[in-house]
């Protein structure tokens, strides 16, 4: 195990007992995927194959070639997927460590580190049929990190996107996480993008477990396409 390991351990754990201050979003991730920790139980069990059930049957339906997800996590979820072609992007080096060694015999996927601020894809690199957005958004808790991730996840998509996220402004529990009233933002930055369906979630929260979610999906797609 890398030296890091065992540091990564105490600072998450005394991160977690609030004696240390929030480093960020971006630390937050590497620090809890270096210590070993998993994307969440929203990655697993019910929530993760309701999941999987909803994209996969968009991606068959709707005759998609290409995938790019901001946000792929361990690659859990991943897992469940069922697409032609996929990219994963992650701000955490350790995500994409793990991505890269539990798929690398499948020659369907790639994995690229995420920096949002030193994401400039003018010669359109990033592009695909569908882009993913799973759990992420409200998780994004600065706002310029917020801000450039929505504006990243729309124009590397040709055709649709789809967001699994929570749309509410509650007050969060945790300081990694923020709710957002993203479908908002997407109404007066994006215009041309129109949401097509919005899914309920089967599994709603509800307040005293860890198998509810606050997350319904929300399917965009771009106008004229």
């Amino acid at each position: 195990m890398p030296i890091i390991g065992p540091l990564a351990r105490n600072v998450y754990g005394l991160l977690r007992r609030g004696r240390l201050p929030f480093p960020g979003s971006r630390e937050y991730w590497e620090l809890r995927y270096t210590r070993g920790d998993a994307s969440g139980f929203g990655s697993c069990g019910i929530l993760a194959v309701f999941k999987a059930r909803i994209v996969n049957s968009f991606v068959s339906e709707n005759d998609i070639h290409s995938v790019i997800e901001f946000g792929c996590g361990d690659g859990n979820q991943l897992s469940l997927a069922n697409y032609p072609a996929y990219l994963g992007l992650d701000v955490s080096r350790t995500a994409i460590a793990l991505c890269n060694k539990r798929f690398h015999n499948d020659e369907t996927k790639s994995f690229f580190l995420y920096d949002p601020e030193c994401f400039v894809d003018k010669h359109s690199v990033f592009k695909a049929d569908l882009t993913l957005s799973l759990d992420v958004i409200f998780h994004l808790v600065e706002d310029t990190v917020f801000e450039l991730y929505m504006q990243h996840l729309f124009s590397a998509a040709t055709r649709f996107a789809i967001i699994y996220s929570s749309d509410t402004d509650l007050p969060a529990p945790a300081p990694h996480v923020k709710h957002r009233r993203f479908s908002r933002w997407v109404e007066l930055h994006l215009p041309e993008w129109k949401l097509l369906e919005r899914i309920p979630n089967e599994y709603p929260w509800k307040g005293d477990d860890r198998t509810g979610s606050l997350s319904d999906f929300f399917i965009y797609g771009k106008a004229g396409t």
